[in-house]
């Protein structure tokens, strides 16, 4: 479908992409991996078309739909969450106003011979059968199914988009190009911003998704659920394998090793043959035989390993200073933003030395927190206080705002850093691979791994004894989370950490204090023992909702009933129907009778949400909540749609 031929990127004399060649088909559902750098995100704009390629071609064919979701993106503004996931449909709105003008002009218009008449009649029918086909239910239905299985909850689809973070925005731009149904969906770590429910629904979505995907990701298990075939991309080459994730690093293994194996086979060939022609090069009886080993050696087809990239941070935090015995302490603390209380009451003290992870549903608290650490938030009641001697060092979780984009990376360390530590800042960026012209390039440039490395590096320029971590690893490959995590265990200081990632944090904390429901809560020992404690898999089970969490507010649903009770009662007062009416008033009777069945399902199964029993398991009677709400709405919507055709 998509094919890529002879492919190479080079900027100035350094060459990202070399001769590269692969297909995209239909049924193909790739994992793009290598690392930071490496040229995936590059190779994602190339198929866009947004980047050229120095050589070689792109062939896309014409009319395919691409769904591309960027690391970075442009968000809108001025509509409400719902409106701006709902232009995702403006093709379809198009041809319903097409639709309704030509059925328009069909009314008005006396020449039914004509070829003109035809052919609106042809296009009505072309519109009516795509109309159908893309729309087994409304367009509202499903902007917000997609949008709730994001994450928003029912009573937020109306506020406007500019009062969401950068993460939040993000999820109503993947919620529209999963809305548009393109051929291709090209997602570039589309799970940074996602909670685990949200993650596993668009799991769920990408394993039924039609069409071809290329995915990029540092997340294993979502790698390994929803790709089929792996490309990995290492030093401007790439690596194809028609498996997932952790079948690809096995099968990558084996290869390497067997090529090995056969590499030094081959060099022990040739090297006692070459011993053999020097031995034998001037004796007349050997010369036949040393002519045909010459000749041999001429046609071998030399093994060659494939090279890989060794190249890793080198990360070692300063000594930390001593500071006090309680590096931060907060007393029935409660914080909020304007009249919007985000959690109060909240106990919490960090002593020195301690390696602490904020874990919780995202909203929850956990970077608020962090802003008041950081002393760029004041708390709306109770009280608190950094300790003695405390020097923090922050790792912000939106980089791209906190970086200017205008510096260079060597420019964003040089502004900083101050005393002898100047001398060192190459040596800084290079154990953090900026190296030789790396260290001109600008932010604006640089991958999300390649930020999250600069602002690592950030944290080398003074000796901090408490390192206040907000998501740090969301653009890291896996190498590089592994050596962060190694030189985090190693550190000396005192740690406050945010992460969604249970394995990186398993082994690093000893407390954990959970952000829930309004209300924090202190965990003692590893995460380990906190998940064990709440008998879950994954910490990210803590970001599932409240079951009634999405439940529509019970004004909105008030008002649908009191507005379908008075049209039903209008409809029983209709005569004199036609034909084609009556059939209509039969599909209302039907509607009528599953609509009473659906909204005795859910009246019983908001019973037993709101008082579950200990056999019930909340999750699937939400998610049958969901799915019962979804055919109420969808039979609902064509009820009155029918009802309306009627002028009941």
């Amino acid at each position: 479908m998509i094919s890529i031929n002879s492919l190479t990127v080079a900027y100035g004399g350094f060459t990202l992409l070399n001769d590269i060649n692969f297909h995209i088909s239909e049924s193909d559902k790739i994992g793009l991996v290598g690392k930071n750098g490496a040229g995936k995100s590059t190779i994602l704009k190339l198929i866009c078309g947004l980047q050229n390629p120095t050589s070689g071609q792109i062939a896309v064919p014409n009319g395919l739909k691409i769904g591309y979701l960027p690391q970075i993106m442009e968000h809108h503004r001025g509509r409400s969450v719902i409106d701006e996931a709902m232009t995702a449909f403006a093709a379809i709105f198009d041809m319903e106003a097409e639709l309704a003008d030509i059925t328009q002009q069909l009314a008005e218009r006396t020449d039914y011979e004509s070829d003109a008449y035809q052919q609106l009649i042809i296009r009505m029918n072309d519109i009516n059968d795509h109309l159908s086909m893309a729309q087994a239910e409304s367009p509202q239905v499903q902007a917000e199914r997609t949008l709730m299985g994001l994450g928003f909850r029912y009573n937020e689809l109306q506020r406007p988009t500019e009062t969401f973070s950068q993460g939040w925005n993000m999820r109503i731009e993947l919620a529209k190009i999963l809305l548009s149904k393109p051929d291709v969906l090209l997602l570039d770590e589309p799970t940074n911003h996602l909670d685990i429910e949200s993650i596993e629904w668009l799991e769920g979505y990408l394993k039924d998704y039609r069409g071809s995907l290329v995915l990029i990701s540092h997340d294993r298990k979502f790698l390994d659920n929803v790709t089929n075939r792996t490309v990995e991309i290492m030093l401007g080459r790439i690596h194809d394998y028609k498996v997932p994730y952790s079948k690809y690093l096995e099968l990558r293994a084996e290869r390497i090793a067997q090529q090995k194996a056969a590499y030094e086979n081959q060099q022990r060939m040739i090297e006692k043959t070459e011993e053999f022609i020097e031995k034998f090069r001037y004796k007349p009886t050997k010369s036949n035989q040393v002519q045909s080993r010459v000749k041999a050696l001429e046609k071998l087809d030399r093994i060659e390993v494939d090279l890989q990239d060794k190249a890793a941070m080198v990360v070692k935090f300063p000594p930390a200073p001593r500071s006090g015995d309680i590096a931060f302490k907060a007393s029935d603390l409660k914080v909020g933003y304007g009249q919007k209380v985000v959690f109060s009451d909240a106990q919490i003290e960090v002593r020195r030395g301690e390696k602490i992870a904020l874990v919780g549903r995202n909203g929850e608290g956990k970077t608020t927190l962090m802003r008041v650490i950081m002393r760029e938030l004041d708390p709306m009641g109770g009280e608190a206080r950094v300790g003695y001697n405390v020097n923090i060092g922050y790792y912000a979780q939106n980089q791209e705002d906190v970086l200017d984009k205008q510096d260079t990376v060597f420019e964003t360390l040089d502004r900083i850093a101050v005393g002898d530590i100047r001398t060192k800042l190459r040596d800084i960026l290079a154990a953090f691979l900026f190296k030789g012209e790396d260290i001109d390039k600008k932010v604006a440039v640089l991958s999300g791994g390649e930020r999250a490395r600069l602002a690592m590096a950030k944290l080398m320029l003074r000796p901090y004894n408490l390192l206040a971590l907000d998501e740090p690893t969301n653009h890291m490959d896996i190498l590089s989370k592994d050596i962060l995590k190694q030189a985090l265990k190693s550190y000396d200081g005192t740690l406050i950490i945010v992460s969604h990632d249970r394995d990186f944090l398993d082994g690093l904390v000893d407390k954990v204090y959970e952000f829930r429901d309004g209300r924090v809560k202190e965990h003692l020992g590893g995460v380990q023992e906190f998940l064990e404690k709440l008998r879950i898999e994954n910490l990210n089970e803590l970001e599932r909702h409240n079951p009634s969490a999405k439940v529509v507010e019970p004004e909105v649903k008030a008002a649908k009933e009191e507005q379908k009770a008075a049209s039903m009662q209008e409809y029983q007062q209709k005569k004199h129907l036609s034909k084609e009416e009556k059939k209509m008033k039969n599909r209302i009777d039907f509607l009528e009778k599953e609509i009473a069945k659906l909204e005795q399902k859910q009246k019983d199964l908001e019973a037993v949400l709101g008082n579950p029993g200990p056999n019930d398991d909340i999750f699937d009677l939400t998610r049958n909540y969901l799915e019962n709400k979804r055919d109420l709405d969808a039979k609902t919507d064509e009820w009155a749609t029918l009802s309306e055709k009627l002028d009941l």
